[in-house]
């Protein structure tokens, strides 16, 4: 179970229905907006990004905006709607998108703004699921239906053309090993792995099959034999990337800054380190990677008890409201 406490330190924020935006403190994203765009039916995306939201905000300075998908009926968060995520219009002005969704098939009134953010050239992180995130099975007709995970023609669609790769299997055992990440040797010295050290999370590698020459891989993802920090390795698995960058080449020809990991879920991010790593995915995607710091705060903004990853299991009855701070 998930605990939201309420916090005056210097931070306000701001809810609506479907969102909720916090305003940036003192500090070096000082007027750069990210929008977090959450929803997926396991990992907790819709805890995880609130979450990392507040501590770019209050501890770095960036407003951050979190997109929810919603019941409409109630007024609650509904990860497992696939077909509503309210205030897509907020890209408008972001800076970056991080992108923690699966198998979305928005509106196109609401895609639009996604695409044309990438069209524009502005840098995307993807999550987890992002691999997977859209899934065209209802108006195959849509001029973003190409964004589908298994699409031909853009082969592998938005996964595979813009952050990597698309979903391929689950190559640790889902729910019974979990993931150690190992640091690429050939590019520790990126900064987005500055202060980056000791990274675990529950959830397994995924399985990768497609990845361009153009990547960097930056952290490998050893398969443990269990669920646990120190559970032993599974040496019968082989290393699979779980978090790269690359440079993507837009409609226009502009260069987007992509960064994906595999990991991310709502319990991933209890790791210090996988959170500093997300840190400082959205400084380097800003162009901002000369102001990483490994000394700079990446601890919750109150308390954080996020809920374990599976389906139909996410707290029902949540407004955008429970993640304000007051």
């Amino acid at each position: 179970m998930i605990t939201f406490l309420t916090c005056s330190m210097f931070l306000s924020s701001v809810v609506a229905k479907g969102w909720v935006k916090y305003e940036g403190r003192k500090g070096p994203g000082k007027n750069k907006h990210i929008v977090f765009i959450t929803g997926d039916e396991e990992y907790r995306s819709e805890e995880a990004m609130p979450m990392m939201g507040k501590i770019l905000s209050l501890r770095h300075g960036f407003d951050c905006t979190v997109l929810f998908a919603m019941d409409d009926a109630t007024g609650t968060i509904d990860p497992d709607n696939q077909t509503n995520i309210k205030g897509m219009h907020f890209i408008k002005d972001a800076d970056l998108v991080v992108l923690f969704t699966r198998f979305r098939e928005l509106p196109d009134d609401q895609m639009k703004y996604f695409v044309d953010h990438l069209e524009e050239g502005k840098p995307v992180i993807g999550l987890r699921t992002s691999t997977h995130a859209f899934s065209y099975t209802r108006n195959k007709a849509s001029e973003y239906a190409h964004f589908h995970w298994q699409s031909k023609g853009w082969e592998g669609g938005f996964g595979q053309q813009v952050l990597g790769d698309t979903w391929v299997n689950h190559h640790g055992h889902h729910g019974q090993e979990s993931t150690r990440g190992v640091i690429e040797g050939r590019h520790q010295s990126h900064p987005i792995l500055t202060g980056v050290k000791d990274v675990w999370g529950p959830t397994d590698v995924y399985g990768m099959a497609h990845l361009p020459d153009d990547i960097s891989v930056l952290l490998h993802g050893l398969t443990l034999n269990g669920m646990k920090s120190d559970s032993l390795p599974n040496y019968d698995k082989p290393l699979m990337p779980v978090a790269w960058v690359r440079e993507h080449n837009g409609k226009h020809g502009e260069l987007n800054r992509i960064f994906c990991s595999t990991m991310g879920a709502a319990t991933d991010l209890e790791s210090a380190d996988l959170r500093r790593l997300l840190v400082n995915a959205c400084y380097w995607g800003l162009g901002m990677e000369d102001l990483i710091s490994a000394d700079s705060s990446v601890a919750y903004v109150g308390e954080y008890h996020p809920t374990p990853f599976g389906f139909g299991k996410f707290v029902r009855g949540v407004k955008p409201e429970s993640h304000a701070l007051k």
